[in-house]
């Protein structure tokens, strides 16, 4: 298992290696993370505080990730390479705007403007990611380099909803959108010291980099790629769409439930979304042994089905502290399929370099098919049936989904191979 070292050992270190910077790597995404929950929690609270319905709510928020998906398109078409490092100055670029527009914002026009930044950078971050895995750790080692940034997202997102449902609870004001500023600085620092570090590591990543650059293709040859990858790997770009759309489903409601919490937990009302980010903190610590047994599909798909399931009982549990148990557990089993289905996208880019572009904008465009599914019917269930009865029908949809999608799995793809047989 992967080990972290006290964060001042590595700004220290004069022998700086590949584990040092995934360390280091995981200290940019941990305050990216508290950025970005910060902003997920505060985005539906903001759009109904200013009277807007929650089924419109649903479809502002889903439009984040029509931008995302048009934007991984643009990704394939027009970048020369997904170097991690260009990615994240540019995401990072974005991520100032975000808080202001998001404040300033009263119109549903003005709202869409910050939902549209918010598809943009978080498509930045999910690419650079996997592209940073792919450069920096083993082929036996990503479900485990992907359990250890999960760890680190799961802190970040565990500890902004407290944070700010404790300011939220008090009043609704500037508060919040300072400090999700303060998150996002502090990112950048140690993204500065990640650059200056990693310069004795530049020969190897500029020579990946050569490697994996390809002539900018033409739109029609892009799309047929985008066609053939997408046929190959359609199993697991589908069970990618389902474990977005639950996640999805948590940060668009959730939120609001937390809301409804504030009677029987007062300013605690934020353990909502705590008990929902918490377990992939927990289970990142084992998801490699987890996938070493299972599978990393299989694995993920089993977990995920357990998941799906808890959340039938969620009406029962009703607006007391027990909601938080079955919160708690529901999440366990979707948090595990992340880093496990994760892993298999990781050997998928490994075993075909020529087709990483295709693989990472298709992961992203179905996560972002889901963040617009999801947050769109979510919003409209929420204003008909409810926030808790909405999580029923997430369940029936999702547990489903994974049993059909079981039948049609196969047991192994392999994509150039794939892309041989579709010509």
């Amino acid at each position: 298992m992967l080990r972290f070292p006290h964060a001042l050992g590595i700004l220290n270190n004069k022998k700086f290696d590949t584990r040092h910077a995934l360390y280091l790597f995981c200290l940019v995404i941990l305050f990216w993370a508290l950025f970005d929950a910060t902003i997920a929690y505060l985005v539906p609270i903001t759009i109904t505080e200013r009277g807007i319905s929650n089924t419109l709510m649903g479809v502002i928020v889903g439009t984040s990730s029509i931008a995302g998906a048009f934007f991984d398109f643009l990704l394939c078409r027009f970048l020369g390479n997904t170097y991690y490092k260009r990615l994240f100055i540019w995401m990072f670029a974005v991520c100032l705007f975000v808080p202001l527009v998001l404040f300033q914002a009263h119109s549903f026009w003005m709202f869409l403007l910050a939902m549209v930044l918010w598809g943009i950078y978080y498509d930045f971050k999910g690419i650079g990611i996997f592209n940073f895995v792919g450069r920096n750790t083993s082929f036996e080692k990503h479900a485990e380099s992907f359990g250890l940034i999960q760890i680190f997202l799961s802190l970040g997102y565990l500890i902004a909803p407290l944070f700010v449902g404790f300011l939220v609870a008090e009043r609704f004001d500037w508060r919040p959108f300072v400090l999700a500023w303060i998150f996002i600085g502090i990112s950048i620092f140690f993204f500065i010291a990640l650059i200056l570090l990693s310069r004795q590591l530049e020969g190897a990543s500029q020579a990946i980099q050569e490697h994996s650059e390809r002539k900018q293709e033409k739109l029609a040859t892009e799309i047929r790629l985008w066609r053939g990858v997408g046929r190959a790997l359609f199993p697991v770009l589908f069970f990618t769409f389902l474990i977005t759309v639950a996640d999805a489903y948590f940060w668009t409601i959730g939120p609001l439930v937390a809301e409804e919490l504030v009677d029987s937990l007062g300013v605690f009302s934020g353990a909502f979304m705590a008990a929902y980010v918490l377990p992939p903190l927990l289970v990142a610590f084992f998801v490699g042994r987890y996938t070493k047994k299972f599978g990393k599909k299989y694995g993920a798909i089993i977990s995920f089905f357990l998941g799906s399931c808890l959340l039938l009982l969620f009406p029962f549990f009703g607006m007391t502290p027990w909601i938080l148990v079955g919160v708690f557990f529901a999440s366990v089993g979707i948090s595990l399929s992340l880093p496990s289905i994760n892993g298999a996208y990781a050997d998928y880019i490994s075993e075909t370099e020529e087709y990483e572009k295709e693989i990472e904008g298709l992961q992203d465009f179905y996560t972002n098919l889901g963040f617009v599914f999801g947050p769109m019917s979510a919003g409209y269930l929420s204003d008909v049936i409810g926030n808790l009865e909405a999580f029923v029908y997430l369940g029936l949809f999702c547990g489903v989904a994974v049993v059909i999608l079981t039948l049609f799995m196969p047991k192994s793809i392999n994509v150039k191979q794939r892309m041989q047989s579709i010509g």
